[in-house]
């Protein structure tokens, strides 16, 4: 018979799984619709790119748990404990999200066909025309991939965001993720079974609606084809089905006899005055933001050059073991990449497995590793202490980080690998392709633009296990996860110690590894990327 306790317990639980969940699509509408506008501005000036990019790929990297001390500081102590922790915890959470949607709406926007932009300048599309009818909807794909990955890493972070301590003082918010921790301190793993029982079917609701949504996105706005005719001069040629292919058939006949627009403005209309136009140059306002933007960076470590004196002795230490961690990041990257690719084209070509396999790889990734990883850890430590030895710790380290970030370049890779036009797939087969002549030739130049939002992605992303898992003090029944060296180790014991000035430098440092990383790696293939390997664009061959 079920108790009034037990309903009480259970509803507790289903209300703190809600709002967890909450916290974490507010911070997925929130990244959304800011990354269309921050994804255009890219476009406008190289300037402002560079700086983006650049910040994305920093921000996406460092570990908002590094420095989260210091911003949970301010919160707390600028608006007050209670809404100020709450900002602060929902501020973690858009930071865990918001970054891939980012990067793949800005990728998105980088890759749209040459000849949708010339037939829109020709038009003289809008700034609002060119956002809802063309920019937008091709960025819907990329959205849908990576709001499934978004939505998991936000619940991945949820243990250690919605009850959080510096130093001697600790805050937390109700949330799933603060009764898991209580639960797991007290070593009731009854009862945490039962709550994350419960986080489970509310994320399997959650992962059914994205997967439909997903499904939505790519018979919708994905490119598609209906046949393939060989023209008179002997070249493959396809036809498009999709409503964006017969939209731009028809315009492309108009954009002959309309001149050819000036670029690098955004066209606005006056208010009152109908017809009459003026120009905005967009490079030197999104440059100027660039400037701006550097700018108060600079100032802040003007104001706060005395900390940051003091922790100038750490770099060396901070360099050490950003090298072990940029090691453990290489293994799980590598690994990773091999799972997605060859996984995502099996699950492509046999599409009874690929059902009930992507179902279980979105309910797997998207239920918060942190909350169930100390009860496989019990489970498991015995037989991986037999096999790895004195690596025992490092092993479950580098799981963890796997399991936090491998499915960003899968889902990227698995749908590229879907949104190759079908003529491409009878192209191959009419020339009776090998697997790995087809991997060589089409499918990894085609999937590039992919391979690099999710690598990126993943590579960035990877540093969160990293950070959990380096230093996780009685993960178990008494027992310490813990690493020798690591940027994330320093980190989580200078947190422990409150050395804040230790974290805002580390965190610099770390920032500056990755603005190299984003500007010798990301730009440029994505760059690459846009000029020669968009699959998408073989639909318009002649």
């Amino acid at each position: 018979m079920v108790t009034p306790d037990v309903v009480d317990q259970v509803l507790t639980y289903l209300l703190a799984s809600l709002a967890s969940v909450a916290r974490d699509w507010a911070a997925i509408f929130l990244s959304v619709v800011t990354g269309w506008f921050l994804a255009y501005a890219s476009l406008k000036s190289k300037v402002f790119e560079n700086v983006y990019v650049s910040v994305l790929e920093t921000l996406e990297s460092v570990p908002v748990i590094s420095f989260f001390p210091v911003v949970l500081v301010a919160f707390v102590y600028s608006i007050g404990a209670g809404l100020g922790v709450e900002l602060a915890v929902l501020f973690l959470i858009f930071t865990a999200t918001t970054w891939n949607i980012w990067m793949g709406q800005y990728q998105a926007f980088k890759t749209v066909p040459r000849d949708m932009i010339e037939v829109a300048e020709n038009l003289r599309f809008t700034f609002w025309d060119k956002m809802l009818k063309i920019y937008i909807p091709y960025s819907i794909p990329r959205i849908a991939s990576n709001t499934l990955p978004s939505f998991a890493n936000a619940l991945f972070y949820i243990t250690v965001s919605e009850v959080f301590s510096v130093g001697s003082a600790q805050f937390s918010v109700f949330g799933i993720g603060t009764i898991a921790a209580d639960l797991t301190a007290q070593g009731d793993y009854v009862d945490l079974g039962v709550a994350l029982a419960v986080l489970a079917a509310v994320v399997l609701s959650n992962v059914f609606a994205i997967t439909k949504f997903a499904d939505y996105a790519v018979s919708r706005y994905g490119f598609e084809t209906e046949a393939v005719k060989v023209a008179r001069r002997g070249r493959v040629r396809f036809g498009l089905t999709v409503r964006a292919g017969a939209t731009l058939s028809k315009a492309a006949k108009v954009a002959r006899l309309v001149p050819l627009r000036g670029r690098g403005y955004v066209i606005l209309e006056e208010e009152g005055e109908e017809g009459r136009k003026f120009e905005i140059p967009t490079k030197v306002t999104y440059s100027l933001l660039a400037v701006l933007f550097v700018g108060l960076i600079i100032y802040g470590f003007y104001v706060n050059w005395g900390a940051v004196e003091t922790a100038l002795p750490y770099t060396g230490q901070i360099l050490l073991g950003l090298a072990y961690d940029y090691l453990r990041v290489t293994v799980i990257s590598l690994v990773a990449f091999a799972i997605a690719i060859f996984g995502g084209y099996f699950l492509v070509t046999h599409p009874r497995v690929e059902k009930p396999v992507i179902a279980f790889l979105q309910t797997f990734s998207a239920f918060p590793a942190p909350a169930y990883f100390p009860i496989l850890f019990l489970a498991t430590l015995p037989l991986v202490k037999s096999a790895f030895g004195p690596l025992t710790n490092e092993f479950y380290v580098l799981l963890l980080g796997f399991i936090s970030t491998f499915y960003y370049i899968f889902y990227e890779v698995w749908l590229g690998i879907k949104n190759i036009p079908k003529p491409v797939w009878e192209l191959m087969d009419n020339l009776n392709l090998g697997f790995l002549t087809r991997l060589r030739r089409i499918v990894l130049p085609g999937l590039l633009p992919y391979i690099v939002t999710g690598m990126s992605s993943t590579v960035n992303s990877t540093w969160g296990g990293l950070a959990i898992g380096e230093y996780w003090p009685s993960i178990a029944q008494g027992h310490d996860l813990q690493v020798s060296h690591g940027i994330m180790l320093y980190f989580a014991l200078w947190d422990a110690q409150g050395a804040v000035n230790l974290l805002a430098w580390g965190s610099f440092v770390f920032g500056i590894i990755v603005v190299i990383y984003s500007v010798l790696f990301t730009r440029k293939l994505m760059d690459l990327a846009r000029k020669k390997y968009i699959i998408e664009e073989s639909v318009y061959l002649i």
